[in-house]
Parts: C-alpha cells; sequence; structure tokens
C-alpha cells in the first residue's frame, strides 16, 4: 500500500500561487494536486501530508524575488517534477527554493531550482529522499552564492541522482546515517563539506571544477568509495580532506588533476582509531597526498600514485608521518626493481624532502614551487646532501604494477 493515503485527487487549473495556496489549504491531509503547465506566481507553505505533482514539464512555481519559495513543515510531503525559480537573496533568512523542516518519510524528486539563493534546506528532517534534482544558485559571485543542498541533524537520508551546478556548497553538519550516491558538481565551491557527522555513505559521486572536492571535518565511522574528484580548482584545492576525523575508509576513489589529492590534518583524531585509505588512484596531481599537524596511524594500502609532481608531503615539523602502516601501493618513480617477478619491489620505496624544504615550511618561497632552481637544488641535494634530507615514509612491499 502506498504510504500516502490518497484521499482527494485535486486537477488544479490556475495561473497564479495565491489560488495554489488555498488549493493546499483546503486539501484534506495525504491529497494530491496535480498541477499542468503554467507558471504559479508567490510562495507557497506546506505543514500537512500532501503531494504537489507537476503532470508535465513547465510547471513553474515562481517566487517572485521574496523569501523561500516553498516551505513545507512535516512528514509524508511529496514534491515531484517541479520547476522552482526566484526565491529571495537574503542569506541571513537563508532565502531557499524548498524549505523542509521537522519530518520524516519525505520527498522532494525531479525538480529543477534556478535562481534561487539556496536550494534545498533541510532541518531535522530524517528517513526521506532527495532524487533526480538539479540545482543553481543565484547568479553571483561564488562566495554570495547559497548551499545547493543543506542537511541539518538530519538522519538517514538518501541523497541520489542530485546536479549541483554553480552553487556554493553542499553541506551535511550533525547529520548521520544519510547515503549520499551518484550525484554530480560542478563549479562550486565545496561539492561536499562535512562537519560533526557519522556513519554517512558518500558513494559514486563525480565533483569537478569545484574548489575543493568531498571535506570531512570533525566526524568519524564514514566510508567514501568509488568518487571521482576532479580538478578542484585554487592554490590549495583538495580532492579529499580529513579533519581531525576518525574510523573513516577512503576506497576505489580517483583525484586527478587537483592541487592536493588528499590532505589529512590530525587525523585520525581519537586515540587508538585508524583511517583506511585504500585502492585509491592518485592521479596527475601538484601533490598526491599532504599532511599536516600530527596525523599518524592511517593504513594508506594498494593505492595508485601516479604522474603527480609530489606524491607525499609533510608541511608541518615533527609530523611523524612515517607513523603510518604505508605498504603495497604502486609508485612510478619507484627506481628498484622486481628480480622474482611477483609485482613487489625487491627494496622498499622511501620518500625524503630535500631542498623542497625550503618551500614547504616557508610559504615566501612557495612561489618557486616546480621552478628549474628548486628542481636542480632537488637533483644536487639527491647527489650530494647539504643539508640533511627529512625523511617522510617508506612502503617496504611497493607494487611493481598497475592492474586494469
Amino acid at each position: 500500500m502506498s504510504r500516502f493515503l490518497l484521499a482527494f485527487i485535486f486537477l488544479v487549473s490556475i495561473s497564479n500561487a495565491n489560488i495554489l495556496q488555498d488549493a493546499i489549504n483546503k486539501a484534506p491531509a495525504g491529497s494530491i494536486l496535480k498541477l499542468p503547465a503554467g507558471i504559479y506566481k508567490g510562495s507557497i507553505t506546506i505543514n500537512k501530508p500532501i503531494t504537489i505533482l507537476g503532470t508535465e514539464d513547465g510547471v513553474i512555481i515562481d517566487g517572485e524575488g521574496t523569501g523561500t519559495v516553498i516551505t513545507a513543515k512535516g512528514s509524508f510531503i511529496t514534491l515531484k517534477n517541479l520547476d522552482i525559480v526566484n526565491s529571495g537573496d537574503r542569506h541571513d533568512s537563508l532565502d531557499a527554493a524548498i524549505k523542509l523542516t521537522d519530518g520524516n518519510q519525505n520527498e522532494i524528486s525531479d525538480c529543477v531550482i534556478e535562481d534561487c539563493l539556496f536550494g534545498i534546506d533541510m532541518q531535522m528532517v530524517n528517513n526521506s529522499i532527495i532524487e533526480n534534482n538539479k540545482i543553481t544558485s543565484k547568479d553571483v559571485d561564488l562566495g554570495l552564492r547559497g548551499d545547493g543542498l543543506r542537511l541539518w541533524y538530519s538522519n538517514d537520508n538518501i541523497v541520489k541522482n542530485n546536479s549541483l551546478i554553480k552553487s556554493r556548497d553542499m553541506v551535511v553538519w550533525y547529520s548521520h546515517g544519510n547515503e549520499i550516491v551518484e550525484n554530480f558538481g560542478e563549479y562550486c565551491r565545496y561539492s561536499l563539506h562535512f562537519m560533526y557527522a557519522g556513519k554517512n555513505i558518500i558513494k559514486n559521486n563525480t565533483y569537478q571544477f569545484n574548489s575543493v572536492g568531498i571535506f570531512f571535518m570533525y566526524s568519524q565511522d564514514s566510508i567514501a568509495t568509488g568518487n571521482t574528484i576532479k580538478s578542484s580548482l585554487g592554490a590549495t584545492g583538495m580532492g579529499i580532506g580529513l579533519k581531525d576525523v576518525s574510523n573513516f575508509t577512503i576506497k576505489n576513489n580517483t583525484m586527478i588533476y587537483c592541487a592536493q589529492g588528499m590532505y589529512i590534518d590530525r587525523s585520525p583524531f581519537e586515540p587508538d582509531a585508524n583511517n583506511w585509505i585504500e585502492e585509491n588512484k592518485f592521479l596527475y596531481n601538484s601533490v598526491a597526498m599532504q599532511f599536516h599537524s600530527l596525523s599518524i596511524d592511517n593504513v594508506i594500502k594498494n593505492n595508485t600514485i601516479l604522474g603527480n609532481i609530489e606524491d607525499l608531503v609533510n608541511d608541518s615539523r615533527g609530523a611523524k608521518t612515517y607513523k603510518n602502516d604505508i605498504v603495497s601501493n604502486y609508485w612510478d618513480n619507484y627506481e628498484g626493481f622486481d628480480r622474482d617477478g611477483d609485482n613487489v619491489g625487491d627494496t622498499s620505496h622511501k620518500v625524503y624532502q630535500y631542498a623542497d624544504q625550503l618551500w614547504v615550511y616557508n610559504e615566501d618561497v612557495k612561489f618557486f614551487y616546480g621552478s628549474p632552481v628548486i628542481s636542480l637544488l632537488n637533483f644536487l641535494a639527491k647527489l650530494a646532501p647539504f643539508t640533511k634530507p627529512l625523511f617522510i615514509m617508506e612502503d617496504k612491499k611497493p607494487l611493481i604494477g598497475i592492474e586494469g
């Protein structure tokens, strides 16, 4: 049996949203409002179980540039196949296309959101589905846009196959047990930003041309797998970032053409915890993995590190990167042999910082990063070290070949 009790089916043929609001007010709980194509002007408020369904393309709800277009509170609310446009532009009131609060088992699907400051703002919403939506913010500078999708104290939701283009961030704050699957993000700031969130699954998403790919902060017990993060822009653009997180599994992701493939800062954070970074591809980044502060007890295994300018960088003195469990990775600059043909190098792969210490620890010198001067100093330091090189890490079983 459908979770919605179809008490009434309203065939609405109207040209302004005042009548639409009247229809919502008069509809019994569990009703379906079927809207034909047209422009429905003005914001609407929903506070009962109801379905609003666009029966064809071109069902446009126009907020007329003021406030939030659709404000919905409660459970068993469905919004489907609607074009939602022209919210207000105030950040203090979080003017959005859809503000959904205090409910369970809601659905927003197949909607197109355009010219709205924030896209979908979910507050204390659980066990709901956000699927197949296309979201774009206001045509303003990146920092002045709103977030395409916000989850705040919202748990056990499915966020699938949504497209966020030219919005600001997708944020998941204080929210647990969500599945974020097969979404696409482009020309945003943070493709996906977690804070104080746990037990989330982030799977098979694609993010490109954003400032940052996926960034986890103060979180735990989550899985990121099968994601592709490409061309994170800016000097510190990163594919995946870990800040004070524990018990994460980062597996089978591809970070390509980013300033930093992965950024690891004080992670794992909890005592006696680990993070597992396995079977990922770090391809053609400026830095494959950058460590900051004390980040030890990560298990870094069976990854492919190929075509990066720098494989590993430690930008904090005394950070003890070598205390991570780094084993059985493919390093394209490994200089050893495999005489017994077991696809494992006969000698370990060690990473040192030579003249690179000059730019790693001194922001003013970073201007010369990648220059012939630094390259020459590195070459000379390897031939006849004029300072003691900094030992970064050792992979005792480096792989020789790449599968697949």
